[in-house]
């Protein structure tokens, strides 16, 4: 793996575990603004609790070292729940501001999950 590489992986992973352990705190604390968000996203409020543990989860999952299968069901999780949140917003027709957030996310979970050096890949199988 190139430096650069390595540069973009840990730039990615870094603000995806960020972005996703501030808006798990969000969810677990029912934050008002976030309970609002979900109500009319048409959403149970029971969602935000899953939704806050799956991602800090995740979070420890795609940081730690080895477990790479577990790395792809995280990295998974992540791109399920941020391309359905944008589907949601689009769906209930929200200002487009409201997809910049989920974008991003998205975005950095690709970026991260492309860019894993070769010890956090699962290998072929022969």
């Amino acid at each position: 793996m190139t430096k650069r590489n390595k540069i973009i992986y840990w730039v990615a992973t870094v603000w995806l575990a960020l972005g996703m352990t501030s808006t798990a705190i969000v969810q677990l604390i029912k934050m008002e603004e976030e309970v609002t968000n979900f109500t009319d996203l048409g959403y149970p409020i029971y969602l935000m609790t899953l939704l806050g543990v799956w991602k800090l989860l995740g979070v420890i999952a795609i940081l730690i070292p080895k477990y790479p299968l577990l790395k792809e069901w995280a990295y998974a999780g992540f791109f399920f729940a941020m391309s359905g949140a944008v589907i949601s917003h689009i769906a209930v027709q929200d200002a487009a501001i409201t997809l910049f957030g989920p974008i991003l996310l998205l975005v950095l979970t690709v970026i991260s999950w492309y860019f894993r050096p070769a010890e956090r890949r699962i290998n072929a199988i022969k």
